[in-house]
């Protein structure tokens, strides 16, 4: 086995490096030289050739050799010193707006001039504005670089010219063994990876010949060499997550059958195949010693929470208690209402948890959850409260994860039977996670997928339109509310205010409210008191509304059948897993319905992609790559998971094919603790406190 003993070096140890180039260098997370080796350059710049004046085009970045056939200060909007450059083949104005007496004196008609930069369109020909040049004084033959010039990520205070000059100094500490290659050499052989030292001495000093369109693409083995091992660090950190969750042990849980069979008896509706087996999957975990980590994805209506029911159920049958947590009261709320319908007639007991619970109520449900009078306790964020404590809780469910932490989820660890055992952890998303994120980003935990919807569950018909023909939409919410149905207007903003979003539904209900004196319209946003927030959709659901105008609150959690129309404004301005869980609000019946999306023209080139994805699939698989590929794993994965995912050299959508060698690979270290801690440690240095539990 490899030996891990190559220790961190200080950057301070590179010559010119004092207190004040180390804060700065700090910044960019560079604290020794091992950190300064795998700051890699974000591009590189050709200064191997001279290029011919006559050949550059707009855009174009190279060396240039000319004469100066004219040096002027002009006097526009600002003052600028121009000269003129020729070289044979064709002329280029270089433009200074910054120079002193000595620049323009060297820069004078007749002086032969070496240059780098970029050629832009200028108001009569190509210019180079503020170019790297140098006067040569001979006729001489002209001296250019031997490999390609990195261009590396700076800081304010830091220039291209001193991280250059660092690195070159960096790269001869590699000699010294300052890094040493950590992947076995049986896997470097199986997956014909090239050495570490190699790698990073060929991505700072490419030479002349190297294929710049592939590592600008970061295709190029030395780039997937570093690639491979960045997500192998952050694959083995959260399989770190899951052993220290794992270590505790957990309750060992038998299905009996007692509330499980009269339980699935009374519901009016035959659980679907899907539904099934992924059912059995989390009863097999939770008969294991060690905590269930599962984490259930199933598209909107696919049946989760009967299935989050049967995992509470089999804590229950064995005499433990469950706790079942949401994002927002309105989901939390739904939740609690469906566990109250379904356990109770079975003599089981619910508690109640969320912010609006006050007083003498709140401290009755914390008293039943303590004592374990109350079965199970539902709530929001609440249940992770220090003040509730359980009496033995065995069986946590999180329904929406992405808007959790990881620290939020594994703080319900300490509330487990007695603090000596932790809890099984069932974790579900009606946001369906693209394979690539999934592999990656939970990779701490085991993943089923419900990949069925209940029969009579009709697809939602997707129409995108103008909003400049709005007075139609209108007319269709008129016509749906007139044949007995219900409808859904949604407004959004692209301001983050949400006091402005809901000033804008607030116009919108009022302009309908005049439109459709006929239609009985409520308003339901963010700035509502919960209590008067639930009474609405209550009265939604109840059918005294026809039409419920609303911002983005009601994306989770809001079940009526007999809503089949849905209007969403400006959808451009939406994440796609966004849109698609909105949608989810109507074809919950087995009535025809719509979505409507209802865009602001013009509409740019993404935005017209992303609704055609819309309107094309209602698969919320191929909807979430198309989000991951269009918006990045940090929009998609939402804030959760924002640490997690700034790479540095790896890109999940361009490396996607690495990840499977990635788990078989995290699957043989994972037995190597210390290699381990020391792909970690390289890779995430403190950014693995995220892992630490």
């Amino acid at each position: 086995m490899l030996s891990v003993s190559a220790k961190p070096v200080p950057i301070t140890e590179l010559k010119g490096v004092g207190t004040a180039l180390a804060l700065k260098l700090e910044r960019l997370g560079l604290e020794t030289i091992q950190d300064l080796l795998l700051h890699l350059p974000l591009r590189y710049q050709d200064r191997t050739r001279v290029l011919p004046i006559g050949s550059l085009r707009p855009g174009d970045e190279g060396v240039i050799v000319g004469h100066i056939a004219a040096s002027d200060i002009t006097y526009g909007r600002r003052k600028a010193l121009m000269c003129r450059v020729q070289d044979g083949t064709g002329s280029i104005t270089l433009r200074f707006f910054h120079f002193s007496a000595a620049q323009k004196n060297s820069l004078a008609q007749g002086k032969r001039i070496r240059c780098f930069g970029e050629a832009r369109p200028g108001p009569a020909s190509l210019e180079m504005v503020h170019p790297e040049y140098k006067v040569i004084a001979d006729e001489g033959s002209v001296r250019v670089d031997d490999a390609l010039t990195p261009v590396y990520p700076l800081t304010e205070g830091l220039t291209q010219g001193r991280i250059r000059g660092l690195v070159e100094q960096a790269l001869g500490w590699l000699d010294k063994g300052i890094v040493e290659d950590l992947l076995p050499d049986n896997l470097r052989q199986q997956w014909q990876l090239p050495e570490l030292t190699e790698s990073i001495r060929y991505l700072h000093q490419p030479p002349v010949a190297a294929d710049q369109e592939q590592m600008l693409e970061g295709k190029h083995p030395a780039q997937q060499r570093l690639a491979f091992e960045e997500l192998l660090a952050h694959h083995l950190s959260l399989l770190k997550i899951r052993q220290k969750v794992q270590e505790q042990g957990a309750p060992l849980l038998k299905a009996t059958g007692k509330l499980s069979l009269p339980f699935i008896a009374s519901l009016p509706f035959e659980l679907t195949q899907a539904q099934r087996r992924v059912a059995r999957e989390v009863a097999r975990d939770m008969t294991l010693p060690v905590p269930m980590l599962r984490l259930v994805q199933g598209d909107v209506g696919s049946g989760k929470t009967v299935v989050a029911a049967l995992a509470a159920i089999q804590a229950l049958e064995n005499g433990a208690q469950a706790a079942v947590m949401a994002p927002t009261e309105i989901l939390a709320e739904q939740h609690y209402n469906n566990f109250s319908a379904w356990l109770e007639p079975l003599g089981v007991s619910v508690a109640w948890l969320a912010g609006k619970v006050k007083g003498k109520q709140r401290a009755r449900e914390l008293e039943r959850i303590a004592n374990g009078e109350a079965q199970l306790a539902v709530g929001t964020h609440a249940l992770f409260q220090e003040e509730v404590r359980f009496h033995n809780l065995a069986v946590v469910v999180v329904d929406e994860q992405h808007r959790f932490g990881v620290h939020q989820r594994l703080s319900l660890r300490e509330k487990g039977c007695n603090g000596e055992q932790t809890p099984h952890q069932l974790i579900m998303t009606a946001t369906p996670i693209p394979r690539t994120l999934t592999m990656s980003a939970y990779a701490d935990l085991d993943c089923s997928i419900i990949d069925e919807l209940p029969p009579g569950r009709t697809p939602v018909n997707t129409v995108v339109i103008a909003d400049g023909r709005r007075d139609e939409v209108i007319a269709r919410v008129r016509s749906a509310c007139s044949e007995g149905r219900q409808a859904y207007w949604v407004c959004t903003l692209i301001e983050e205010s949400e006091a402005l979003q809901c000033q804008a539904a607030e116009v919108t209900a009022e302009s309908l409210r005049e439109t459709l004196p006929e239609l009985r319209i409520g308003l339901v946003h963010g700035r509502l008191k919960a209590a008067e927030k639930a009474q609405i959709m209550a009265s939604f659901k109840a059918a005294e509304l026809d039409l419920l105008v609303a911002t983005t609150v009601i994306e989770v959690g809001v079940d009526v059948p007999n809503a089949s129309l849905m209007i969403i404004e400006n959808p451009e301005r939406l994440g796609l897993a966004q849109l698609h869980q909105l949608r989810g609000r109507v074809g919950r019946g087995s009535v025809e319905s719509f979505c409507v999306l209802m865009y602001h023209a013009p509409l740019s080139q993404q935005g017209r992609e992303r609704l055609a994805v819309m309107r094309e699939s209602t698969d919320g698989f191929r909807i979430a790559e198309k989000d991951l590929e269009l918006r990045g794993p940090g929009e998609v994965l939402g804030t959760r998971q924002t640490g997690m995912m700034q790479f540095r050299i790896a890109d999940l959508q361009r490396d996607a094919h690495l990840l499977p060698r990635v788990k078989r690979a995290a699957a043989d270290i994972e037995q190597a603790p210390a290699l381990m801690d020391a792909l970690i440690r390289r890779w995430l240095g403190q950014g693995e406190a995220y892992a630490r539990v």
